[in-house]
């Protein structure tokens, strides 16, 4: 179903406001354009000059490519693509058939303007819609159109979107084509004179990819810090390695948070499933990957490098070098050397002679590893270094740098976070010498707001089976806090707004308290998978709380929320926990129900069993409850929550056949139940209209359920 239309006036009112930002876009490239041009003529460079590091736009020397104009497109053209984006984007068509008649013409009347199209500010996101909605041979012609010009496009603030797209959509037909072969599709071009038509062959994607990284070749140096090109480096890296494309991590290291997502209706589904698991790649690709690695480091010295692994923007890409580049020259344990020279990888470079000048302070991998340990953006490359560098190197980082200190590096606001990452690789004698040493520091952990440290030291010790330790955690957080059980989720999850002092120093703004509190919460769910001490501490603490802080925890956010439903589905030492919960939060029901966070507390509730060994919600607390929902149906299907509550909670089932919902509710088998004499609704009626006593039922298991909650 399409989006609502907008009116004329918002149409006009829309239109205006783009017009003034583009004529404020183009000022403000003028003036960069111009600004650049006086520093490159007052710094010329010559050919066999050194490398100059950077500068913040990036390097700057011979490697830096010449900028060119596509041209501009008339204002027919500009206002045909920008309605045709405006349709695409609502999708309001009478008929697929229309659409696809509609499609055929929009890319019949961009052949031979996809150049300017791509670098246009107005219709850039068309070319970008276009490209999700072609299919394998468009996406090749879209190839052939950029060909030769993809360093101007990639470095271009518009155009780079549209060549990420290209690249991304692409990928998978790579895996396609090696494993069902390439079709023999041909391009058919209409001679100038006469019937005849020039037929010629299509290439892979695998070939416009390659040709693709011989344009780089020369620039790489370049594009590592470039503010839009190396973005286009980074998704051509993932796609060379094979990952996929759809995960989180990978969706992090390719594009910021601000990146405008853009979408499409009717895109290929079979295309985003390709994209969301791992790929088969040619082995031209591993073999393209080296040469990327060699060539974009090798005008760098050693100085440039240094200065690269804290460059905002070459720091990401520099981290994704790293990783593929240990991946693919990684060597077996006990490998004999080779007689010829061994070849310097990137880890060779940032870290020389490792591990064993990692004893030596005054060494260049002991100046590195201290110099990037304090750094906020170099840390971040230490991180990379620490989970992907192969098990020696990793033994003399732990002996030298964390294994002494780790204490205070957990302390630290940025030295914590390679320092975790020290944790989830130490083997179990390691890491209980690790959580020894820093349980007197818990207090100053809670104090520094490091509840994520907690949480890891958590997780590592469930991994490595050392629940004794666990113990001793969670006994440390509770003396953390005075030794008063009952206040743990109360602060934790901020529900008093006291945070605020917990954290002296810090600078409180409303993105970093989020932040804090979202911790706090996953603290606290990590404590429920310690058996005994932790899970008992937080469903005390739950039960304590009152009426005003459960509904605050069940309403604000959906971290606090997975506190909820995590001691729902976590087994308790006393029986009458999860009776309790329930029918606390029974009353609110039907605001949980449309609340933006709160329904998924519903859902969970509906999804627990009625009998089970520790985790119980009684049959009679889902009767009051679907009972209660039944009531304002129709108020329930005004949200989309409440639709959603709705159909979890098999309501219909519930309205029309009762003794099937009542199987479903209590997970018995029909045979048990078939032959029972369940009241049923009037033809077309509902439960809700039926007469008084049909609700006595009800009634009567609400006063069994006070009362075993009174118990």
């Amino acid at each position: 179903m399409g989006k609502e239309r907008k009116s004329k006036r918002q149409l006009i009112r829309d239109e205006k406001r783009k017009k003034q930002r583009n004529t404020e876009l183009a000022e403000e490239e003028t003036k960069r354009d111009s600004k650049r041009q006086r520093v490159e003529a007052s710094n010329t460079v010559d050919g066999d000059a050194e490398f100059i590091p950077f500068d913040d736009d990036g390097p700057r020397g011979p490697s830096a490519p010449e900028k060119e104009f596509f041209g501009m497109l008339a204002d027919e053209e500009q206002e045909y693509f920008r309605h045709a984006d405006e349709l695409l984007e609502l999708n309001d068509f009478p008929s697929s058939e229309d659409r696809d008649i509609f499609l055929q013409n929009v890319y019949k009347e961009a052949e031979g303007k996809e150049l300017k199209l791509a670098s246009s500010q107005s219709c850039s996101r068309l070319m970008e819609r276009l490209i999700m909605l072609s299919n394998t041979l468009q996406k090749k012609q879209i190839f052939e159109a950029f060909a030769g010009h993809f360093i101007s496009l990639v470095t271009h603030r518009f155009a780079s979107h549209c060549v990420e797209k290209l690249f991304m959509q692409s990928a998978p037909v790579v895996t396609e084509e090696l494993l069902n072969g390439v079709q023999d599709e041909v391009q058919v071009e209409a001679a100038e004179a006469g019937d005849d038509a020039e037929k010629k062959p299509v290439l892979s994607m695998e070939q416009l990819f390659l040709m693709t990284l011989d344009e780089f070749e020369e620039h790489l140096s370049f594009l590592l810090s470039d503010k839009y090109a190396s973005h286009a480096l980074r998704v051509i890296l993932v796609i060379l390695s094979g990952r996929p494309l759809d995960q989180l991590s990978t969706k992090s290291l390719l594009q910021s948070k601000n990146k405008e997502h853009i979408t499409v209706p009717g895109a290929f589904a079979a295309i985003d499933e390709l994209a969301s698991q791992t790929r088969t790649v040619p082995e031209t690709f591993s073999l393209a990957i080296k040469k990327i690695i060699a060539d974009s480091t090798a005008t760098l010295d050693d100085t440039a490098l240094r200065v690269l692994t804290k460059h905002p923007t070459g720091n990401p890409t520099l981290q994704l070098l790293l990783e593929l580049d240990i991946q693919l020259n990684t060597k077996a344990k006990g490998a004999k050397a080779d007689a010829e020279k061994p070849e310097i990888t990137l880890i060779d470079r940032l870290v020389p002679g490792a591990p064993a000048t990692f004893s030596d302070a005054s060494s260049p991998a002991s100046g590195f590893v201290n110099s990037m340990l304090y750094d906020p953006i170099g840390s971040r490359l230490l991180e990379t270094l620490i989970t992907h560098c192969p098990g020696r190197i990793f033994k003399g980082l732990q002996a030298n740098f964390f294994g002494p200190r780790i204490p205070s590096l957990l302390r630290n606001d940025i030295a914590s976070y390679p320092a975790m990452k020290v944790l989830g690789r130490l083997n179990k004698e390691d890491l209980v010498e690790a959580v020894q040493k820093s349980l007197e520091h818990i207090p100053q952990f809670i104090q520094n707001g490091r509840f994520s440290v907690i949480k890891t030291m958590i997780e590592r010790c469930n991994v490595r089976e050392a629940t004794d330790m666990n113990d001793e955690i969670a006994k440390a957080v509770v003396a953390a806090y005075g030794g008063d059980v009952k206040a743990l989720v109360p602060k934790l999850c901020d529900l008093d707004n006291e945070l605020d002092e917990q954290k002296k120093g810090f600078q409180q703004d409303a993105k970093n308290k989020s932040a804090l509190v979202s911790h706090g919460c996953q603290l606290a769910v990590a404590m429920l998978s310690i058996p005994k001490s932790g899970r008992t501490f937080i469903q005390t603490s739950l039960a304590d709380l009152s009426e005003d802080q459960l509904l605050k925890l069940a309403t604000t956010s959906n971290a606090t929320v997975s506190v909820i439903i995590a001691a729902l589905s976590t087994p308790s030492e006393k029986p009458a926990f999860h009776k309790v919960l329930v029918a606390r939060l029974t009353p609110h029901t039907m605001k949980l129900a449309t609340a933006q966070y709160g329904y998924t507390i519903l859902n969970a509730i509906a999804a627990a069993p009625t009998k089970g060994e520790g985790i119980s919600v009684p049959f009679f607390a889902k009767q009051n409850m679907v009972g209660e929902l039944a009531n304002k149906e129709r108020v329930l299907r005004d949200s989309w929550t409440g639709r959603n509550v709705w159909r979890s909670w098999k309501g219909d089932l519930w309205n029309h056949r009762r003794a099937e919902w009542i199987r479903w509710a209590k997970e018995v088998d029909p045979e048990e139940t078939r032959g029972s004499k369940m009241p049923q609704p009037k033809h077309g009626g509902t439960w809700q209209r039926q007469s008084k006593a049909n609700n006595v039922p009800l009634a009567q298991n609400k006063r069994k359920f006070d009362s075993a909650v009174d118990a």
